[in-house]
């Protein structure tokens, strides 16, 4: 059996590029390699692309993979007939065929419908989903206004624009209050992920402060009503028929889920199932599955809700289109309770891609 060439890519120019990294370097231990010849590719924060021809994969969890002296520089041609990667050594160029990319980028650049669009160029089968999914699920302000034509119950939010900030700070964070109500409200950039730039605002001091290091992210802020409840996620997966798993729930290590509860310290709780109703479950498993496909996904995405305390109400918080594939990622172990082991999910996401591209 011939092996198809796979092209990890991860990096990247986003926040989240160690996150990335974290991630590209568990798929590279998990997936086949009887089955795979795989060739990770590495972008530089500064957006260097490098062929990685190791398989120290250690350097590439801990983002020390550019000192890695096995690095080429190389470059993915948006041309056709090329058909993947243009290697770049001291002998000469070098075209490796590229049967799949799985982008591994979260964030800006690999979220964002980018590399996603580049790949169309290309012509080569990629795993996720397409440029306009990807965008649209990638800015949170777009994905609103999607779920909310889909009828899905959503926390109510009021879109705060850089400009109009700068311009007078106090004027927008009355606009807000008004618009919400009350104290305490979150504060996301619209463009950001793993809960960079987030923060939970209890007045206006700091909602002001909240915004202020927001805009440092993104120039459109959302500040939304804070929903009590349960933190959860379902993983969803496949292209014209998607099937969702059972939620799986955070208990946060600190006051919400930060950027270093969910990928540094490890502490926080995830159960799986969720600890809600019969009902609510198969609620948020519907929901699931009507966001996906209101987007447009294909492929896989995580999807991300709150179950209220009070009412057991399922309310929908956002979606990842490339969710964190570390090993303590609410993802594939979402998927692994389902009975799909880490490497049998990567072979699934790879047979997604390539059923797109033939159909």
């Amino acid at each position: 059996m011939n092996k198809m060439n796979v092209m990890v890519v991860f990096g990247g120019v986003s926040s989240e590029h160690p996150i990335s990294c974290i991630s590209a370097a568990s798929i590279l231990r998990n997936i086949d390699k009887e089955k795979y010849t795989i060739y990770p590719v590495g972008i530089t924060r500064d957006g260097a692309w490098r062929l990685i021809e190791s398989e120290d994969f250690d350097s590439i969890e801990h983002d020390t993979w550019e000192q890695n002296d096995k690095t080429v520089p190389a470059v993915l041609s948006p041309d056709r007939k090329t058909h993947g990667l243009i290697v770049m050594r001291e002998t000469g160029t070098e075209i490796i065929h590229a049967d799949c990319v799985f982008p591994v980028m979260h964030g800006i650049g690999g979220e964002d419908g980018t590399i996603q669009g580049l790949l169309e160029m290309a012509h080569i089968p990629y795993v996720g989903p397409g440029v306009a999914a990807s965008a649209c699920s990638m800015d949170k302000s777009l994905t609103k206004v999607v779920v909310e034509q889909e009828g899905v119950r959503q926390a109510a939010f009021y879109l705060a624009r850089r400009h109009a900030f700068a311009k007078d700070a106090e004027a927008e964070c009355a606009q807000a209050e008004q618009k919400l109500g009350s104290y305490p409200v979150f504060v996301k950039p619209c463009s950001e992920g793993s809960s960079v730039g987030v923060s939970k605002a209890t007045d206006r001091a700091s909602l002001k402060a909240g915004l202020a290091e927001a805009f440092k992210y993104d120039s459109k802020v959302l500040v939304e009503e804070f929903i009590d409840g349960h933190e959860i996620e379902v993983a969803v997966l496949g292209n014209e028929e998607p099937t969702a798993t059972f939620a799986g729930e955070i208990a946060p290590s600190q006051e919400f889920y930060t950027f270093e509860a969910k990928y540094v310290d490890g502490t926080s709780g995830l159960y799986i199932p969720a600890h809600i109703s019969e009902k609510a479950m198969q609620t948020v498993r519907e929901d699931a599955v009507r966001v996906y496909r209101a987007l447009g996904c294909k492929g896989l995405s995580r999807v991300d809700f709150f179950c209220t305390y009070a009412e057991d109400e399922i309310v929908f918080n956002e979606i990842n289109t490339i969710p964190g594939f570390t090993s303590i990622s609410m993802y594939p172990k979402l998927q692994e309770h389902m009975g799909l082991a880490y490497a049998d999910l990567i072979d699934k996401l790879i047979g997604f891609a390539m059923e797109r591209y033939d159909g």
